[in-house]
């Protein structure tokens, strides 16, 4: 059900270092890095094992560690990704980023991001490439 969690840091290289270390033991390692330029906020790290970032940290455009919770549901089509934001909006959700491909992640990153009714950022993507 959950594709990938994501915390705010107010330090991007300390964290990223302090995460790189710790996961090592559970076999986490840092699969990717997006700059602010690619996601329009701020830097982010991606751990994860297998090659497959599923836990990510990140600076926001404000510099606080602070913030909202980003949870990404994994979904099995974009049709799907498409229904989420739709019913998402329908129930009172605020719209941060409409369905589409996000190719700075991977070329059939599929997702479509809400901020819920406490300001979370909740995300559907579907991974597939159809």
């Amino acid at each position: 059900m959950i594709d990938h969690i994501g915390l705010q840091v107010s330090g991007y290289e300390r964290s990223r270092e302090f995460y790189r270390k710790v996961l090592a033991p559970l076999g986490g390692v840092l699969v990717m890095e997006v700059t602010a330029a690619q996601t329009g906020d701020g830097d982010h790290a991606g751990f994860g094992v297998q090659g497959v970032p599923n836990f990510w940290i990140g600076t926001s455009s404000n510099g606080m560690a602070t913030g909202p919770v980003h949870i990404a549901f994994v979904a099995p089509n974009r049709a799907a990704v498409d229904d989420f934001f739709l019913i998402a909006l329908a129930a009172g959700a605020k719209d941060n980023g409409p369905p589409g491909l996000r190719p700075h992640y991977h070329e059939h990153y599929y997702g479509a991001f809400v901020l819920d009714p406490d300001g979370h950022n909740i995300e559907a993507v579907c991974h597939r490439p159809e």
